[in-house]
C-alpha cells in the first residue's frame, strides 16, 4: 500500500496527488509514467509523473476524472492509501539545450508538459509555454508553469481568461511573425497534436508529442496502444510515450483511441450507479464491476 501525502482539486474534476514512493522519486525522468492500481481488485492504468521530491519520497500525479478508476481515483483524499504505484516507466524527455523552446499542453496535458518544461529550462533553453483550456476555471498548474518559463500565454476556448482561441493560433502568430524557434513540445488531445504538427511542418521545426491518450497497461503487453509512426508499428509506452510530430499517423491514432470507448461508457455508469450513496458522501468502497479495458 502506497499513502497518500496531499490531495487537491485544481479545477473540476482534475486532482493532485502526492504519493509516497520513494525509489520512484529518486530515480524518475521527465516525460516517465507509472502505473497505479488503486485497489486489489482494480484495473491498472497510466499516469504520467508531473513531479517529485527526493526528500519527502514522494511523487505528484494529476488526474482526470473520466472514466470509472480515474473517479474512484479521485474520491481519495490525503491519509488514504492505493493499493499498487510502479514505476518509472516510458522512455524519458530527451533533454538538450535547443536553445528556444515552445512547451504546449492542451488541457489536463500541461500536467505531461511541466516536467518536461522544467528540465529544458535546466538545460538553459528560452522556454516558450502555451497552456490551453476550455475555459478559465479548467486551467491548471499556471503559477508552475510560470515560474519554469521565460514566456507564458495562456488560451481559453471560450476566451473566459488570456487569449481567446485555440494554443495553436498563438503557435501560428508566433511562427508568422518571426520568432525563432527551435524545439516544440506539444501534449494534449489527439486533435490538437495534429494540428500543432500541421503548424510547425513548414516552418521545418523539429515537434514533438507525446502519445499518452492511447495508453492502456503500460507495459506493451496488452497491444491497446499500437500506433504508427513513420510506416512503422510501435508501442507507444515502451517505445514511447513521445515521437516525432510529423511522422505520427493520426488518423490511425485516433482510432484507436476510441476502440474502447463502449466498455469505458457502460464501466462508467455500472460505476455510477453502484456507488451514487459513496460519491454523495465523499466516501469509495471497493469496486466489483467487470474490468474496464480503459479508464
Amino acid at each position: 500500500m502506497h499513502k497518500i501525502l496531499h490531495a487537491q482539486y485544481l479545477a473540476p474534476d482534475i486532482k493532485l496527488f502526492r504519493i509516497c514512493a520513494p525509489k520512484i522519486a529518486a530515480k524518475r525522468k521527465a516525460g516517465q509514467f507509472v502505473i497505479v492500481r488503486v485497489t486489489q481488485k482494480g484495473e491498472r492504468i497510466p499516469l504520467t509523473i508531473a513531479d517529485s521530491d527526493m526528500a519527502e519520497g514522494s511523487v505528484t500525479i494529476i488526474v482526470q476524472g473520466i472514466g470509472k478508476t480515474t473517479k474512484q481515483l479521485n474520491q481519495l483524499n490525503s491519509g488514504d492509501s492505493i493499493m499498487d504505484i510502479v514505476g518509472p516507466l516510458g522512455k524519458p524527455s530527451e533533454i538538450h539545450y535547443y536553445g528556444t523552446v515552445v512547451v504546449i499542453g492542451g488541457g489536463v496535458g500541461t500536467a505531461i508538459a511541466y516536467p518536461t518544461a522544467v528540465a529544458l529550462k535546466k538545460a538553459g533553453n528560452h522556454v516558450i509555454s502555451i497552456v490551453g483550456a476550455r475555459s478559465k476555471e479548467l486551467v491548471i498548474l499556471e503559477s508552475e508553469m510560470r515560474i519554469t518559463s521565460d514566456e507564458l500565454h495562456i488560451t481559453t476556448d471560450d476566451g473566459s481568461y488570456g487569449t481567446r482561441g485555440f494554443v495553436t493560433d498563438l503557435l501560428g502568430n508566433l511562427l508568422n511573425n518571426g520568432r525563432k524557434i527551435d524545439l516544440v513540445l506539444a501534449i494534449g488531445p489527439i486533435p490538437m497534436m495534429k494540428r500543432v504538427a500541421d503548424v510547425t511542418r513548414p516552418f521545418n521545426i523539429k515537434t514533438v508529442v507525446s502519445l499518452n491518450p492511447v495508453m492502456v497497461d503500460g507495459t506493451g503487453m496488452c497491444g491497446g496502444c499500437r500506433a504508427i509512426v513513420d510506416n512503422k508499428t510501435v508501442f507507444v509506452c515502451v517505445d514511447g510515450p513521445e515521437f516525432d510530430a510529423h511522422k505520427v499517423n493520426y488518423d490511425v491514432l485516433a482510432k484507436r483511441n476510441r476502440a474502447y470507448l463502449l466498455h469505458e461508457k457502460t464501466s462508467l455508469e455500472l460505476f455510477l450507479q453502484q456507488h451514487e450513496d459513496a460519491f454523495r458522501q465523499g466516501m469509495i468502497e471497493e469496486c466489483k464491476l467487470p474490468h474496464a479495458q480503459r479508464y
